[in-house]
């Protein structure tokens, strides 16, 4: 299913591909803008892929190759390294601003557009209808969804070292993942007055530091095949504190919580039935 070449050169094939996924999120945006209730479902799906793929896949071969405690503490360290993250690079999230004085943004609500500044150059439309506070708002998620994605990626490496059908499965449930992160950065830049073609390029140009971290811990992790349990955990405690802390609070937030439950749910579905597909 994967050509048989030099291991790090396929992490970074697989992870491109899960990197495409911010920019068909972008497409989708400019092509058909979603409503509060689908996005919310859309979130849903996303949460309920990270949650399913962190616990059925990563946690239980990490657990299988290394035990409890290695397990536990890979785990409980990559969930510390997001906090960090998001307690020292203020972003704004899916739904909400992390800076103090600024008000909660839905990427996808109709705001009254007004005569903008001469900023941002060549990305304005030639138009006199231009939010910078929008257009701040999508900027603002693009950099939070790149520092996401690093270490992300290092869940593709490390599923990769240790199998390849692992490692595609990671990349696949990522490349789903990411497609409402597109949408979440796009839609505030196009309805800021940003072009259709340079939103849909800065949403798919966000997702690139998923290859760059895949690459980095598969250069590592290639002479030290020991610590890919610990990674496996590593990168499962990421994802359950972004899932946590991002996706199902946004979820709820723009979607009934039926909604929500059905995305999750639809997500797991997702997980399962790739799963068995690949044959993991």
């Amino acid at each position: 299913m994967i050509p048989s070449i030099h291991p790090t050169l396929n992490v970074l094939l697989i992870s491109l591909v899960a990197s495409l996924g911010t920019g068909l999120g972008g497409l989708i945006a400019m092509i058909h803008q979603p409503g509060r209730r689908f996005y919310g479902l859309l979130m849903g799906i996303t949460a309920g892929v990270m949650i399913c793929l962190s616990f059925l896949e990563l946690v239980n071969r990490a657990w299988e190759l290394a035990g409890p405690w290695v397990t536990a503490f890979g785990f409980g360290t990559g969930a510390t390294f997001m906090f960090l993250i998001d307690h020292f690079s203020p972003h704004i999230r899916f739904g909400e601003k992390e800076i103090p004085g600024t008000e909660a943004t839905y990427p996808g609500q109709q705001e009254t557009f007004h005569f903008g500044k001469h900023r941002y150059g060549r990305l304005r439309r030639r138009c006199q209808n231009f939010d910078i506070q929008l257009v701040n708002t999508g900027l603002l998620l693009a950099v939070g969804i790149t520092i996401h994605n690093l270490p992300e990626g290092i869940s593709v490496g490390a599923g990769y070292l240790n199998s390849p059908k692992f490692g595609l499965l990671v990349a696949l449930a990522i490349l789903l993942h990411n497609i409402p992160e597109g949408i979440a950065t796009a839609l505030p830049l196009y309805r800021g007055g940003i072009s259709r073609r340079d939103a849909f390029r800065i949403a798919f140009l966000s997702g690139f530091a998923e290859p760059v971290g895949a690459f980095l811990a598969s250069l590592f992790l290639v002479s030290f095949q020991g610590l890919v349990p610990g990674a496996l955990a590593f990168a499962a405690g990421v994802m359950v504190f972004i899932t946590l802390d991002e996706l199902i609070p946004a979820a709820r937030e723009y979607g009934h919580e039926h909604f929500t439950a059905i995305g999750m749910i639809l997500g797991s579905l997702f997980v399962f039935i790739l799963s068995g597909w690949i044959g993991i």
